[in-house]
């Protein structure tokens, strides 16, 4: 299996802001007209994505998060929709104010053995990304800490090649990380009635877009789902 990269090499721009139902009720309405759903999505325009967050006894990867560090790396692996056939592990880094991605496939049965500890497999594996977590793992000592659910809502628009995702109902499992049971207990992480807006793009953001998206009750915070999780434990 290959890594699946996603702008390894020239990152994108992501931009998060807290809004309220009423006003995602409004952007959604005024996004429709130029952009288009994602096509993956459910019958209601959604879909449920489950993440595994990877981190330390020191909480590197949290702490690095809360101080802001422009030099930051992330791994997670993640499903949608509870679908345990398609699995990905993904490593999302930030260098300044830039966003890069990797991926590759990974299977139900090789998470639960990273779960257990049994890692000298990954050491010689075929996918790049296996070996640099096998690496992460023995070096720093990261394992899978906790569980993150949401609901999302995608847009997408051609030029800019332009996200916009509202992510609602984030959930936490507090340091449960059984990822493939679809039963865990979850908690709610947020007010109901907060969405958190998501708007990704690579070299520009167009006008069009930047009229769209224009609230009354924007939030200037900036969000981060795993960081909000681990509020719980």
């Amino acid at each position: 299996m290959k890594n699946l990269g996603i702008n390894v090499e020239k990152g994108r721009s992501e931009l998060k802001h807290a809004i309220t139902k009423a006003d995602c009720y409004l952007l959604r309405n005024k996004l429709r007209t130029v952009m288009k759903t994602d096509p993956h999505a459910n019958q209601d325009g959604k879909y449920v994505i489950r993440s595994v967050y990877f981190d330390n006894f020191d909480n590197k990867v949290l702490i690095q998060k809360k101080e802001g560090m422009y030099e930051r790396d992330k791994y997670r692996v993640r499903l949608y929709d509870y679908k345990t056939d398609y699995m990905n592990l993904e490593k999302k880094s930030k260098r300044n104010n830039l966003t890069f991605k990797e991926k590759c496939r990974i299977t139900a049965e090789e998470y639960e053995q990273i779960r257990r500890g049994d890692l000298e497999w990954m050491e010689n594996d075929g996918r790049s990304l296996i070996q640099e977590l096998y690496v992460q793992m023995k070096l720093l000592q990261l394992k899978p800490v906790t569980i993150v659910d949401y609901e999302r809502e995608v847009f997408i628009y051609g030029p800019g090649n332009v996200r916009v995702t509202f992510d609602s109902h984030i959930r936490t499992s507090m340091r449960n990380n059984d990822v493939l049971n679809s039963d865990v207990n979850m908690v709610e992480t947020l007010d109901p009635n907060i969405v958190i807006l998501e708007v990704k793009y690579d070299e520009f953001l167009p006008d069009i877009i930047k009229l769209l998206l224009q609230v009354n009750d924007r939030r200037k915070e900036t969000y981060s789902k795993y960081q909000i999780s681990r509020m719980y434990g």
